[in-house]
């Protein structure tokens, strides 16, 4: 089992990954024709969607890596350019198309079941958060370390959803701007975590640089 402020540590990046206030303006538009019971409905799928995929993730994160033929460190090298990608997206306030498309975005509008596609993933699920949980996953062992895991996704998930929840307060209180600047700030925070996992990867890869 890790310490508790690794656990931390985890939470507030996954939580800025993910980033849904980010999602917002396109979970409105989303879900602009539904009534709030349908819309609060919407917002508990994709939450839960956001759970089941990342928790998928982590626990067959080791095998994937297997699979590949990477290491950890190389895992960490790769996850944290990407990270830092979404953070320069994240800080120019858009959603950058590591996190989806604009093809993604078009193909949405005319979906009539939103919560796990494209709102769960990719807008919310993506690149970065499904490296992220691996790379924290493997950090550890055992099942402690893996049942405070599972629980502290289910934290942050259970934040997504309140979140979207109250999205049409949040982005009428807000307004553009001020997701904006949320989003910024998230980037900035996600740009520091990248460049750690980048150097903790590079460590792995050379021993040396330690």
């Amino acid at each position: 089992m890790l310490d508790p402020v690794d656990y931390v540590r985890f939470a507030l990046t996954l939580f800025s990954i993910l980033d849904p206030f980010a999602a917002i303006p396109l979970f409105l538009l989303l879900t602009d024709s539904r009534s709030m019971k349908e819309r609060s409905a919407t917002a508990r799928t994709a939450a839960l969607g956001v759970f089941v995929i990342l928790v998928v993730a982590g626990f067959s994160g080791d095998h994937i890596l297997r699979l590949l033929g990477a290491s950890l460190p190389a895992f960490q090298v790769g996850g944290g350019i990407v990270l830092f990608l979404m953070a320069l997206s994240m800080i120019n306030a858009t959603l950058g198309p590591q996190r989806q498309t604009q093809e993604e975005t078009d193909e949405a509008t005319d979906r009539s079941a939103v919560g796990v596609v494209p709102i769960a993933m990719p807008l919310l699920v993506g690149p970065g958060s499904i490296s992220a949980t691996i790379i924290h996953m493997e950090r550890g062992a055992g099942w402690q370390h893996q049942a405070v895991s599972v629980a502290v996704l289910g934290l942050i998930c259970l934040s997504v959803w309140l979140v979207l929840q109250l999205a049409q307060p949040i982005g009428d209180r807000l307004g553009r701007t001020g997701l904006n600047i949320l989003n910024r700030i998230f980037g900035l925070l996600l740009a520091a975590v990248a460049v750690q996992i980048f150097a903790n990867g590079l460590r792995g890869l050379f021993p040396a640089l330690g």
